[in-house]
Formats: structure tokens, C-alpha cells, sequence
């Protein structure tokens, strides 16, 4: 049935306001109504975020900046990890597991980079209007909104410890590595809001959150965002020809498959997008942050090695970059489709995915004492490094698609590849805590699934 919107023509300035301002409200009651079944509510996001200045910079804009010197003490020389902290302008960090590994102070020899590897601050470009980074900001979002799940290789893990230290002192963290240093390094890590945090009698907690045993962020390691069984099954389903494998038993070819003996984690998503979903009194996450890619290697999943192929074509990389598009579809099917029944079933709290771009590391970046200006060439062909660009790009495009409105692709690890003198003691791949880079993550997530993403109307 159509609706007639304009039944007259009102002839003064006071009759035409009113007849405005009655459009205004039928077209909000309209939009309200046409949007109550759709699978996303712009309602329930103003009543989320009612009172919240909006601002604007987009994953482009916040790339498309630089490194500024930008002391935070005056010290010159550190003799611990705390010094470390003073010098990132943090007060300390609930996670333990490595602690001094994260912060890098685990070899004396190396404590010559100190200041300089903390002086530093990312300043987006000039489009950007972002409100600063303030940990206690985040804590009383994560508390009223929704906290993080975190999934993703050792890198995440990374994101986790600095998270860690972002929030501090408002936020206590589990397992206890120092008591017990076996709990396994992929067990879940959790980090609650602290008993002894100020912020206590600032908040209304919810209904049904528990400060003792509700999580505002979870980290699982979850290498490829799918497990080995639901891999291998998309690769024989979609790749492998039905005589691949010629006249062999049915038992030869059940043990054909598609990954080598390399040790790898991963979960389902059917393992955890009830947790994601699940809300108060069992979980209270609103944003999955995802990023993968590292662990996509021709080492790893063994059937797509190509040794004819050669060093300067990875050995058959591109195998696997046709099946990491082939696989995230898929992912990114089960994903949205899980948001879409729970909002159908009537969840109405806000669940949004954000997807980080994967980081490669740096060659020799020990040899770096500073920021880079622009991005440096590859000279090796060290594991998948010089190609996670292109992971990076196939997800991108994937997740441009209007069949995945929850899923976001945020293109922000430019500000990472200038940064090879940022890396851990032991190795040019894993981030330092402290430096800016991995808190410059936790700052425009926090910036994006507040104040851009309530902001889109779908």
C-alpha cells in the first residue's frame, strides 16, 4: 500500500516547519518499523550510544599518517620493566605470562634502544577526527557496551598483554603465570574488571554482569579463524577432483590431508560464536576482533607445496591464497549468518566483527632504531611475509560485499610496517608492548565500533 507524504501545500514559513517537522517523525517511525525485522536496527544503536559525540576517521584516514617523536618522561636509561612502562606512559599490566618478553626488557644488552623505541606516537592524517586514547574510556565501554573477543595467532596474543597494560589498573587478568608458568601459552586468557578499580562507583553495571566472573576481553588462539577438520573439508570439497587419488583404498584416502605436522591452533566457529552471542549472566562481548594469515604457509598446509615453483614464488604460495579466499567465504558466511539467526531469535545487543590486517614482520629489524617514513621492499623470501599484502587484499575485497553488513575489514597495519624497530628481543615478528603500535590497534577499534560504526545505516 503506498503512502502519500505530501497531501498539501502549506502556504506560510509556520505551517511548512510543522509539516516538516511531522515528516521528520513519520519517516523516523517508518524507518524504525521497516528496519524492526531487518538484520540490523539503527535504533537499537542510538539508545546504545545515546550522548556520544560522534567523530569520523576511517581505517584510510588513520593509516595515512606518521610517527612523531613524542617523549613521555624524562627518562634517558631504564634498569627494569617499570622504566619501560613510564617511557610508553603506561602504569603497569595485569597479564604476566612473559612479561619482561612483552616489554622487552628480557635482554639487558638490547636496553640501548630505550627511550627511543617509547618515544613515539602515531598522528593520523589531518582528516581524522578520533578522540584520544584513554584506557578508562574503554573499560566503562566495554563494561556498558559489550567487551572484546579476541581471536588470533601470537600477534593477537601480543594485542592481548598490551590490552592488558591499556586498562590497568582498572582490570585483573587470568591464568596466573607466575604461579603456575605451564598453563599452556593457547590456553584462554581473560582479563575481569578489577574489585579495587576506581571506576566502581562510576559505573552502573548491568543487569547480571559479575565483576568476578564476566570477561571484557578473552583471547583464544585461533591461528585460522577455522579448525583442521573444517578446513581440510572445504579443500576436498571444493579443490581435490574426485579421481585425484586414482585407484587407492578408501582407507589411503582418508589419510591423505590437506596440512603437514606443524603445530597450529584453531577453533571452529560453531566452537565460538555461542560465546560471542551468548549474552548477560554468560557472556557480555559486542565486538569479535579477528586477524589472520600468518599461519597460512605452504609449511603448514602441506598440500598445496609447489618445490618446482620455487623461492621467489613461495613454493606454490599462491595455492594457498586461492584457498584463503575459498576458506574466509566460508568463514565469513558462518559468521554473519550466526549474527543474523541471533538478532532473528531477538538479541538485540549490538555484535559487530572487525577484522585487523595481518602484520608480516621485518627483515633484520634489529638493525632499526627508528620509525620509517615509507614502506621498504622485501629482499628475502622469509616464510609468507611478502605476500601477507595480498591475504590482506583478498579478505578486504571479500568483506566489501553487502552479504556480510557485520563484518568489518580494517585496513590499519601501515603504522606497523613502519615500525621495525618495534619488534620483540627474540625475533623480527612478534610487537613490543609499549611502543604505540599494538595500543594504536586497541585505539581505533575502540574508535571505530563506537563512533563509526553506530553511525552507518544499513
Amino acid at each position: 500500500m503506498g503512502i502519500t507524504l505530501f497531501a498539501f501545500r502549506p502556504r506560510t514559513w509556520s505551517s511548512k516547519l510543522l509539516a516538516l517537522g511531522a515528516l521528520i517523525s513519520l519517516l523516523l517511525v517508518l524507518y524504525t518499523y521497516s528496519s524492526s525485522e531487518s538484520t540490523f536496527r539503527f535504533s537499537d544503536w542510538s539508545s546504545v550510544f545515546a550522548g556520544r559525540q560522534r567523530s569520523s576517521c576511517s581505517p584510510e584516514d588513520w593509516s595515512h599518517g606518521h610517527w612523531a617523536y613524542s617523549p613521555r618522561t624524562n627518562l634517558t636509561s631504564i634498569t627494569n620493566s617499570d622504566d619501560a612502562l613510564a617511557m610508553a606512559g603506561l602504569q603497569g599490566c595485569a597479564a604476566d605470562r612473559e612479561y619482561a618478553w612483552h616489554l622487552g626488557t628480557d635482554h639487558p644488552e638490547e636496553w640501548d634502544r630505550f627511550p627511543g623505541v617509547n618515544s613515539y606516537k602515531w598522528v593520523p592524517s589531518s582528516r581524522c577526527n578520533i578522540t584520544p586514547l584513554n584506557g578508562t574510556l574503554i573499560v566503562k565501554d566495554m563494561v556498558q557496551k559489550g567487551g572484546w573477543l579476541v581471536l588470533g595467532d601470537s600477534i593477537t596474543e601480543n594485542h592481548f598483554f598490551s590490552l592488558s597494560c591499556l586498562l590497568y589498573p582498572h582490570v585483573r587478568a587470568t591464568p596466573n603465570y607466575t604461579e603456575n608458568p605451564y598453563f599452556d601459552r593457547a590456553w584462554m586468557q581473560n582479563l575481569y574488571l578489577s574489585p579495587t578499580s576506581p571506576l566502581l562507583d562510576e559505573i552502573d553495571l548491568p543487569s547480571g554482569f559479575s565483576i568476578e566472573s564476566t570477561p571484557l576481553v578473552t583471547f583464544h588462539r585461533v591461528d585460522l579463524l577455522l579448525n583442521k577438520e573444517d578446513l581440510d573439508a572445504i579443500y576436498r570439497r571444493t579443490l581435490v577432483p574426485d579421481d585425484a587419488f586414482g585407484p587407492e583404498t578408501e582407507l589411503e584416502l582418508a589419510n591423505k590431508t590437506l596440512f603437514s605436522k606443524e603445530q597450529t591452533w584453531s577453533m571452529s566457529p560453531s566452537e565460538y560464536m555461542p560465546k560471542f552471542l551468548a549474552d548477560l549472566p554468560e557472556f557480555h562481548y559486542g565486538t569479535l576482533v579477528v586477524s589472520t594469515a600468518g599461519h597460512w604457509t605452504t609449511t603448514l598446509m602441506s598440500a598445496f607445496r609447489d618445490e618446482e615453483a620455487g623461492e621467489e614464488a613461495g613454493y606454490g604460495i599462491a595455492n594457498v591464497k586461492s584457498f584463503f579466499n575459498i576458506a574466509m567465504r566460508e568463514w565469513a558466511q558462518q559468521v554473519q549468518t550466526a549474527i543474523n539467526e541471533y538478532r532473528a531469535q531477538g538479541g538485540r545487543r549490538p555484535k559487530q566483527v572487525v577484522v585487523r590486517a595481518y602484520l608480516p614482520g621485518h627483515e633484520d629489524c634489529h638493525n632499526h632504531h627508528e620509525p620509517w617514513t615509507e614502506i621498504k621492499p622485501y629482499r628475502w623470501r622469509w616464510y609468507n611475509w611478502p605476500w601477507i599484502s595480498d591475504f590482506n587484499e583478498i579478505f578486504k575485497a571479500l568483506l566489501a560485499s553487502p552479504d556480510y553488513p557485520d563484518i568489518f575489514f580494517l585496513q590499519i597495519d601501515r603504522p606497523a610496517r613502519l615500525r621495525p624497530d618495534a619488534h620483540a628481543s627474540g625475533d623480527c615478528l612478534h610487537l613490543l608492548t609499549g611502543p604505540g603500535v599494538i595500543e594504536g590497534w586497541s585505539h581505533y577499534i575502540w574508535h571505530f565500533v563506537t563512533r563509526e560504526i553506530p553511525g552507518r545505516i544499513r
